[in-house]
């Protein structure tokens, strides 16, 4: 797929793999299984690495159908200096905008994917964000949920009764899946987002997520994304609104306890 047959592959874990090539560069190299996930992670690499100061990513190489190609990044460890400078650039990747709320990248798939789970990216046209993160992103996975038995009836109203609400400002370029596994610490000092599901979103989305699931010097990360870009009064108090999203597509992909979470952070905010 590159021109370079590889001298050797190394799996790295489920349908990716190392590909040592005979200039002796190491490229990454991906397959996806679920229809335009691989179109979709392709767009979005290019689309997050047009923006001016934003955090590094892999090179893409090729995309061809469910296979992607991608530079190999030396892997490092996370250091306050360059959690700090992730929070920057992060708030410079955020800043660079978006068409409109649930915009996909250019020339990216509508029916996306985030993880192993569907993600439909339906610009918001008329709506604000509150209408279309309720349309888009809690009522299809809380039915998905609900019809899955991972939760019930009460649960699902519960949810659905929260009050979605964030201050009013533009669509921001969010990496999409941003939990701290898809923060790469690399061996040059910085850390490189991969495996992005970008679109237009609300920028505490993508901060919520990195909570969500914990990330190295979180503080100093969002220090510095503070300082650069204020964020408004009250944020973190809507994290748990930005992460019934994540938590939502986890019950539906992996079980009860995650619905459970998801009721925990659904009850801790207004209805």
């Amino acid at each position: 797929m590159t021109g370079l047959p590889p001298t050797s592959l190394r799996p790295l874990g489920g349908t990716v793999w190392e590909a040592h090539l005979p200039d002796g560069t190491q490229a990454v190299v991906k397959r996806h299984d679920t229809p335009n996930a691989a179109l979709a992670e392709a767009t979005s690499l290019t689309w997050l690495a047009t923006a001016e100061a934003a955090p590094p990513l892999p090179r893409l190489r090729h995309h061809a159908g469910p296979w992607l190609v991608m530079d190999r990044i030396e892997p490092g460890h996370p250091t306050p200096t360059a959690a700090e400078e992730f929070g920057r650039r992060l708030a410079a990747l955020h800043a660079s905008g978006a068409p409109a709320f649930g915009a996909p990248p250019p020339g990216g798939p509508t029916d996306a994917s985030i993880g192993l789970a569907p993600m439909r990216n339906t610009p918001s046209g008329n709506h604000n964000w509150a209408e279309w993160f309720t349309e888009h992103r809690i009522a299809p996975y809380t039915k998905l949920a609900l019809d899955a038995g991972t939760l019930t009836p009460a649960e699902a109203r519960t949810i659905e009764d929260v009050r979605v609400q964030a201050p009013d400002e533009p669509p921001a370029r969010l990496h999409g899946d941003l939990w701290s596994g898809n923060v790469h610490w690399a061996a040059d000092g910085r850390a490189w987002l991969i495996d992005p599901a970008a679109h237009g979103g609300h920028r505490e989305t993508d901060l919520a997520m990195l909570a969500l699931f914990g990330c190295p010097h979180l503080d100093r990360v969002l220090a510095a994304y503070h300082e650069a870009a204020p964020l408004a009064d009250g944020w973190r108090d809507r994290l748990p609104l930005h992460q019934l999203f994540p938590l939502l597509v986890h019950a539906v992909l992996f079980g009860r306890g995650y619905a459970q979470q998801a009721l925990s952070a659904a009850r801790s905010l207004p209805s």
